[in-house]
């Protein structure tokens, strides 16, 4: 017994630890299972919470898609009003060009006729110098005149003193018996001074006439002069015009043949009387020098000119002018300080390039206008594009 209390003594009792244990655990899950339930709880209000969000999202992404169904019928019809109105400034926009070309031509004929005003002018002042040198000499023999007419009413007052002697000396004759000898002598002198007057005014009346007949002859000169001054007008406005209409056959001729060579490419174009080559067909940007493409072209306009040369009469006085033009945008370099110097460079390397192919220096003009002359008054670069270029013109010198 003993044994056994001892043995009973010596086991260790588990079961209070162990229910412990298990309440512990009891407890630790029964916390969770309350946490649990709370944050159920918590994640069904927010699920709700975002299902009202979403519904009131839903109506509001429905108000915006309206929204924008109208807008876009608003934008189509706005893109309509806007292609109507483009047409509408593209067809101005060339209208404007069309007057604008019409507008230089119309311009460079004023000069033309200015020009040729001018030069009918100087050849008038020239004749109406002569004509004044001539009414000079005119005055000249007319004051002479008038002064043998003063010297002759002079004479005739003589003759007349005289005459009036005679008649008092006929009658202190009658009356002086004695001093009839004295008388006669007087008489003889007084007789040969008056034959010696008359000589000298039948002089006089002799140059006179001849006077007379030389401001005759020098009017009639005057009056031929005048009319070889109207028909030389004459002349020259007829020489003119078939002058003009010859340059004018030749010129069709030239521009209708670079038209069949360089009518189709693109950067070239042809207005009224001028050929027009666009400044990227030619250049770069910035530069003077021609590029290979510039070059070809050029080459074969100097080659069609060269074949209309040969037609051209020699008295016809006629000249290539290659006129440069820019854009608005301003350059400052230590070669080109201005649009100036850059347009006139231009104009000249194309006519040098011209000299190069055959063609005379003489009958080439090189110019350079800058922006001052663009053909789209606009500042877009469409319009910068236009002003930007190389005419060329076949017009007299």
């Amino acid at each position: 017994m003993t044994s056994l209390s001892r043995r009973n003594q010596n086991r260790i009792d588990i079961w209070p630890g162990f229910v412990d244990a298990l309440a512990s655990l009891l407890m630790v899950i029964i916390f969770l299972l309350m946490i649990f339930v709370i944050a159920q709880f918590f994640l069904g209000e927010a699920l709700t919470g975002s299902n009202k969000a979403l519904n009131k999202l839903r109506v509001q992404t429905n108000e915006l898609s309206e929204l924008l169904s109208l807008e876009r019928t608003n934008n189509l019809k706005l893109n309509e009003n806007i292609k109507s109105l483009s047409d509408r400034l593209s067809e101005s926009i060339i209208d404007q060009g069309k007057k604008q070309i019409l507008l230089q031509e119309l311009t460079i004929r004023s000069e033309t006729l200015v020009e040729k005003v001018k030069s009918l002018d100087a050849d008038l002042s020239q004749r109406d110098n002569k004509i004044s040198s001539q009414n000079e000499k005119i005055t000249k023999q007319i004051q002479t005149i008038q002064l043998l007419k003063i010297e002759t009413q002079k004479l005739v007052v003589l003759r007349r003193s005289l005459e009036e002697k005679i008649k008092k000396s006929l009658t202190l004759l009658s009356s002086k018996n004695k001093t009839i000898k004295n008388e006669k002598e007087l008489s003889l002198k007084a007789r040969a001074e008056i034959a010696y007057l008359n000589n000298q005014i039948t002089v006089l009346r002799n140059q006179i006439i001849k006077i007379a007949q030389m401001l005759d002859d020098s009017e009639l000169k005057a009056k031929k002069q005048q009319v070889r001054i109207t028909s030389l007008g004459k002349r020259l406005n007829s020489a003119l015009a078939n002058k003009v209409q010859e340059l004018s056959y030749y010129r069709s001729e030239f521009f209708g043949k670079l038209r069949e060579i360089l009518g189709n490419q693109s950067g070239v174009q042809i207005v009224g009387d001028r050929f027009v080559f666009q400044s990227e067909v030619l250049f770069t940007t910035g530069s003077d020098k021609l590029g290979k493409s510039g070059k070809a072209q050029i080459s074969q306009l100097a080659n069609t000119l060269q074949n209309i040369i040969k037609k051209i009469p020699p008295q016809i006085k006629w000249i290539l002018r290659v006129d440069g033009h820019t854009d608005n945008i301003p350059i400052k370099s230590r070669r080109f300080p201005s649009n100036w110097e850059l347009s006139t460079a231009r104009a000249i390397s194309v006519v040098k390039f011209l000299t190069s192919k055959g063609i005379k220096p003489n009958n080439l003009a090189a110019t350079g206008f800058g922006e001052f002359q663009p053909i789209d008054p606009r500042t877009d670069k469409i319009a910068n594009q236009k002003n930007r270029r190389i005419e060329l013109k076949l017009t007299q010198r």
